[in-house]
This record gives structure tokens, sequence and C-alpha cells, in this order.
């Protein structure tokens, strides 16, 4: 029996509950009609032109993106803007787009939980834990071993896609780490939180200056980690490869590739 959108839709609300969203969020289908075949999935971190043409060039149906297109407020879908061109070819192309966003953020096997896996953190927890206490936003635990910021940064450095950011580190490259907290995508809101504030190391994505400043001054005085900025599309694209073997598994006979991609926007940087 072929699979319709709807149906896939109702597989991908299973792996990634609609009610895990944050209450600003907009995961969840934003285009496609619900009675198309789905044949062929697409899954990137970005529904921007390049994974678009993607997606239409190699016969998807679906487009699963992590970010939202439609995640602020849109008043217009002409297509002399961006969002309203990249809506119109999809449509035109029948290619449906789906967006799984905090939804895949706060369940096992998620963007966070994906990251503390490869860097090998064991009884990794939520920083921010939902009701349940399983799930939640971020991860933090321990590494096997003891290592050093400067070592740790390289390891961060070698597990992610290169961009041109690279891995910026706020510490002494020489001090130890050992439990470490990492959160998926843009994560200095949870800077001030105990899970974070205990651990050796935070690793997360587009640390501003002034919460990165005031979170290193207090770890001067003892209190708060070294700190990790790494790329937000690189820190998130490791999840795509797992939420595909998961939708291989619950969708047979569906084809799932993986967007390989590069949506960071960033594309050269020049060091002083």
């Amino acid at each position: 029996m072929p699979h319709t959108l709807a149906s896939v839709r109702d597989t991908v609300e299973q792996l990634w509950p609609l009610a895990g969203a944050e209450s600003w969020d907009a995961s969840g289908l934003v285009a496609g009609d619900p009675e198309a075949t789905i044949e062929r999935i697409l899954l990137a971190v970005d529904a921007v032109a390049a994974t678009v043409d993607e997606a239409v060039d190699t016969g998807a149906d679906l487009l699963i993106a992590h970010h939202p297109l439609l995640l602020r407020g849109v008043t217009t879908v002409a297509e002399d803007r961006y969002k309203g061109a990249l809506l119109a070819r999809l449509i035109r192309e029948d290619v449906a787009l789906y967006a799984a966003h905090t939804t895949a953020d706060v369940v096992a096997d998620g963007t966070s939980d994906v990251l503390a896996a490869r860097l090998g953190l064991r009884d990794a927890r939520p920083i921010a834990p939902a009701a349940d206490g399983v799930t939640g936003i971020g991860r933090v635990g321990d590494l096997a071993q003891p290592t050093t910021l400067g070592q740790l940064a390289r390891a961060v450095a070698d597990l992610l896609p290169p961009t041109a950011g690279g891995v910026r580190a706020a510490g002494d490259y020489h001090q130890p780490a050992t439990r470490v907290a990492v959160c998926g995508g843009a994560g200095d809101s949870l800077l001030g939180t105990p899970a974070v504030r205990e651990a050796d190391v935070y690793i997360t994505a587009d640390l501003r200056h002034h919460p990165a400043s005031e979170a290193r001054e207090q770890a001067v005085l003892g209190g708060g980690p070294a700190l990790l900025d790494v790329s937000h599309w690189a820190s998130e694209w490791l999840w795509l490869d797992t939420a595909a073997e998961k939708l291989r598994e619950a969708l047979p006979g569906v084809e799932v590739a993986v967007s390989e991609l590069r949506t960071d926007p960033w594309d050269f940087a020049i060091l002083q």
C-alpha cells in the first residue's frame, strides 16, 4: 500500500510529537496535498534555495527540514521574496514541505541527544527536562575519559562538518574537562541553568557577545563552564542520519536521503 503525505505526517509526528514543540515554534506540515503519494523524502537542516533545488532535482516528494521556513510572521508569499519563491517552486513541482524543529530537539535521539552520543557522553540527561524527566532541551553528561578544553575543541571540530567559523573556545586550552553540556542550535538561553553552570564545558551555537562574556566572568568567580561555540547548522546536521534511519524503519518502501549540502550562511573567515 503506498504511503501518502497524510500517513507520512502521522509517522513523523509519532517520531517527533507536536506536543513537544516550544510555544514559539512552527513545526508541522507547511505545504503539500495530504493525499499525495510519497515515495522519496529528502532531509535537510534548512529549507533554502539550494535544498529546495536538490529536492526537485532528485525527485523528492517531500522535503523535511529541521528549521521552519515560516517560523516568524509572514504577510506575503509574493515570488519576489525568497520565502514566497521557495513555496511557489515546491508547490509547482509537487514537493511537500514539513518542519521538524523543536519537536526533534527534545526527544531521545534528537539533535542534542545525537551530538551528546557522538561525543561519547555517558548518562546524558536533558539540561531543561520536560515533565517526564526524560525528554527536554539539551543534554549533559560525562566523558568516558577526562580531557582538556583544547583537546575537546579539536574533537568537536573533527566530528562536525567543516564550516567557515570552525569552533571558537572561551577558556584555558589546558583546563580539565569531564562533564559536558551540549545544545544543538542556539543555546545561550540555557547559560544560567544549573546543569550548564555545573558543567566543565558547554557546547552550543550562536553565542552572542554579552551572554558569553557574562558567563565567562561568572566562571572566573567559580560557577560556570568554558564555552565552545560551533556552527548552528553543523551542530544539528549530525541528527539527519539518525532521523533518516528512523524514517526508513517506519516507512518501508520509501527512499529517504540526507542532504550533504552545507547551508551554514558563512562562506569564509579572515583571522586577524
